[in-house]
């Protein structure tokens, strides 16, 4: 069973900016944003997406309600692609009170841990090996977002190339470096001596109000 959670030495070999083998498998990111859906679904054909995984806790928007997930899935199918729904596993704003600090972040350490994040990412790996696939969130910018910081920090540590689609039908290739340089992970320090990284810090960027799936007021992509 794959692993989930970046070993020390994968993190410093990185870190030490070892060469990389090219990745045996890419995924994409899309955020719907306030896009209509037909130009969503272009932007969608123009990189030959097949298959959408719907990775919002709350599958609903009151400002783009034709990205509510009956609406959505409807379009998608309708244009020939297929509508996977993994909120509950790999959503950015988990049920569980445990899965916050005291500030009201989501605990990204914690969530990447759980039985049903892992059973998520392995659905996940399991369907790039056959399908081009495209998170969907709600924010148009990756780089807040928990498809990024989250979900794609956890692939990228399985190989998987990240790639971001814009609005504009940019790519955006996310640098491992970079993202690693965001947020701790839980391991020993490289120096025997040196303080280890605080787990708690790779965690939201922001404070999720009301700790609920479906508190979805600000349209924010978790």
């Amino acid at each position: 069973m794959p692993r989930c959670c970046a070993s020390w030495a994968t993190v410093r070999r990185r870190l030490l900016n070892t060469p990389d083998s090219t990745p045996a498998a890419s995924i994409y990111t899309v955020g719907h944003s306030n896009q209509s859906a037909e130009e969503f679904l272009q932007l969608l054909r123009r990189h030959e997406i097949k298959v959408v995984v719907d990775v919002r806790s709350a599958p609903y928007s009151r400002w783009a309600p034709q990205f509510n997930q009956r609406e959505i899935r409807h379009s998608l199918t309708a244009a020939g692609l297929y509508y996977l729904y993994l909120g509950k596993e790999l959503g950015g704003r988990p049920a569980s009170a445990e899965l916050y600090d005291a500030e009201g972040h989501a605990r990204y350490d914690l969530m990447a841990q759980t039985a049903a994040f892992r059973s998520g990412i392995e659905r996940v790996l399991s369907g790039i090996q056959k399908y081009r696939v495209a998170l969907m969130c709600s924010e148009e910018n990756p780089q807040d977002c928990h498809r990024r910081l989250l979900v794609g920090r956890v692939l990228l540590d399985h190989g998987v190339a990240l790639l971001h689609l814009r609005a504009d039908g940019s790519i955006q290739q996310e640098d491992p470096a970079s993202l690693i340089g965001n947020a701790t992970y839980s391991q020993p320090a490289l120096l025997p001596d040196a303080t280890p990284p605080a787990p708690e810090r790779w965690r939201s960027v922001r404070p999720i109000a009301g700790h609920s799936r479906t508190d979805d007021a600000s349209d924010v992509g978790q």
